[in-house]
């Protein structure tokens, strides 16, 4: 079952809502997450957008019993609240670059945990910005401003005035992932969810005593490593969440009076059991007329060999049709899977000659291409499940905005 596209808009709305609340505009017409959020919150001066890893709408239902404040949220009780997609693939740097863009990935180009580069023929990791395992000496990423040359909403709102920080984790500074996605306004590393938290806040009151315009990102991704770890369903991942949503009710109770605070995800995981796992490397049908697979273990991108395209479809289809969606490049561009766009003639030929989304719990690796750890993960997401592809936007505002 693949998610439908929920009313309330999807995560590359969220930064052009936040550029249209602060006055600086990235889009001709408004993002359809605006006008709630502007009706119930008139006279925002600062924003501040938590973005927790793993966060997936689906999960915080089922588990909301470990998160009293952000349940509260998602009923609604502060306007504005909605359910997004995040989009396919259902994946940290994709979804990263969507938030930060306000593009959809057939236009940002960041399609997934692994792609190989057109250009050289490197398969690299969209998060670590490093050649894959097995990829030949010498072997360089691009330079992820060329990899994606759009503006980012930071860059924009920090060009018009505002007052942009971002909080996250010291070595995301400069990285490559941060330089494609999110670069723009002033980094300011921190370590812990308690430092993050005070330095957003320290942010929005500097900026409210300044009566000035201050947009602040804070990034939190532990709850998606203990979901890899031990499964969205488990004791520790109900702790890690338990954890966050203190983060948010202190967020949420620091803000200065013309503050929003505003919580999403980049999407949700489903936890694959040991038996429900494929590895290409030792897969014959699979591996035949196949030169890479990049993507990331439920949403695999196969880059085929010259005329094997056909062949390799049907067999995909014949032995894992019943848990994987296996189409062509064309039929998923056609069917919308990379955004309501379509997809940029540069970014077309990133996305593998047969593309795939798993449709139930399952997983389909390649050990010649994947660091050995990812195939014993637990929690899992890249597909196009609601359980993946939804999450939240829960909304909190300062004093002044929410009386």
């Amino acid at each position: 079952m693949t998610a439908a596209p929920p009313a309330g808009g999807g995560l590359a709305d969220v930064m052009p809502a936040v550029a249209d609340l602060l006055g600086a505009p990235v889009r001709p017409e408004p993002s359809p997450l605006t006008a709630a959020l502007a009706e119930a919150h008139d006279g925002v001066q600062q924003v501040c957008v938590l973005l927790v890893d793993g966060l997936g709408a689906r999960l915080l239902a089922a588990r909301g019993g470990h998160a009293p404040r952000m349940r509260s949220m998602a009923a609604g009780r502060v306007p504005g609240a909605a359910v997004l997609a995040s989009g396919y693939p259902s994946t940290t740097a994709t979804s990263t670059a969507s938030l930060g863009t306000g593009l959809h990935p057939g236009q940002h180009g960041l399609l997934g945990y692994q792609v190989r580069d057109p250009d050289t023929g490197t398969l690299f990791n969209e998060l670590s910005w490093e050649p894959a395992p097995g990829a030949a000496p010498g072997s360089r990423a691009p330079d992820p401003r060329r990899w994606q040359p759009h503006p980012t909403v930071a860059e924009h709102l920090a060009a018009a005035g505002v007052a942009v920080t971002r909080t996250g984790p010291g070595f995301f500074d400069g990285s490559g992932l941060t330089e494609a996605t999110s670069r723009g306004g002033r980094f300011r590393a921190t370590s812990s969810l308690d430092a993050r938290v005070e330095a957003g806040l320290g942010a929005l009151r500097a900026a409210a005593r300044d009566r000035s315009r201050a947009f602040v990102s804070v990034y939190w991704g532990d709850l998606d490593k203990t979901g890899h770890t031990h499964g969205w369903e488990s004791a520790p991942w109900g702790a890690e969440l338990e954890r966050v949503d203190a983060a948010v009710a202190d967020l949420a109770a620091g803000l200065p009076p013309r503050a929003l605070l505003l919580v999403t995800g980049d999407h949700g995981m489903v936890d694959v059991p040991d038996g429900a796992r494929w590895d290409v490397a030792h897969e014959p049908d699979l591996a035949a007329g196949v030169e890479v697979v990049a993507g990331e273990p439920r949403a695999p991108h196969l880059h085929c060999a010259p005329g094997a395209a056909a062949d390799v479809l049907a067999a995909w289809r014949e032995r894992l049709g019943h848990v994987l969606e296996v189409v062509t490049r064309e039929q998923a561009v056609e069917e919308g899977w990379f955004g309501p766009a379509g997809v940029d003639p540069r970014v077309l030929p990133r996305a593998g000659d047969l593309v795939t989304a798993a449709t139930a719990a399952v997983s389909v690796h390649d050990s010649r291409v994947q660091r050995p750890e990812l195939a014993g993960l637990v929690g899992m997401h890249g597909g196009r499940t609601p359980e993946e592809v939804l999450v939240p936007l829960l909304v909190a505002a300062g004093r002044a905005l929410g009386s």
